[in-house]
């Protein structure tokens, strides 16, 4: 007899799962949202002019963009000042010393040929005697 309960109990709860699962509501039992709808169209219509510009204004950028290529040891000239740039100058023995310098608009950056590139000279420490700066 325990055999025929422990049968009935097993198909009672697969039957009650069964039911569980489908009285669930599913996505497409639902209604569809008319308030919901209605105030999303009214939200793209109220801002259909940046819907408008705003793919006019991504492609006039990548349009308007243009890359010159420029042949290695070609002269360059500045469009706009440049501050602070690290340069090599030559001393009064005519050793190149690191330097910073403002690089004014309208010069010309000249490269310079790999045989005529000047080693730079070591900078002389504090320890040195010297003060560790460039003249």
């Amino acid at each position: 007899m325990k055999w025929l309960a422990a049968i009935i109990a097993a198909v009672v709860q697969a039957l009650v799962a069964l039911v569980a699962r489908r009285s669930q509501p599913k996505s497409e039992d639902a209604k569809p949202s008319r308030d919901l709808r209605d105030r999303l169209r009214a939200k793209v219509r109220r801002h259909w002019i940046i819907w408008l510009i705003a793919p006019v204004l991504l492609f006039s950028g990548c349009v308007g963009t243009r890359t010159v290529y420029v042949r290695d040891g070609e002269p360059v000239r500045l469009r706009e000042t440049v501050r602070r740039a690290k340069v090599w100058v030559l001393d009064a023995d005519g050793q190149p010393i690191a330097g910073v310098m403002d690089l004014p608009e309208g010069w010309y950056a000249l490269p310079v040929p790999q045989d005529d590139t000047p080693a730079p000279a070591q900078e002389k420490s504090p320890a040195a005697g010297g003060d560790g700066r460039a003249r």
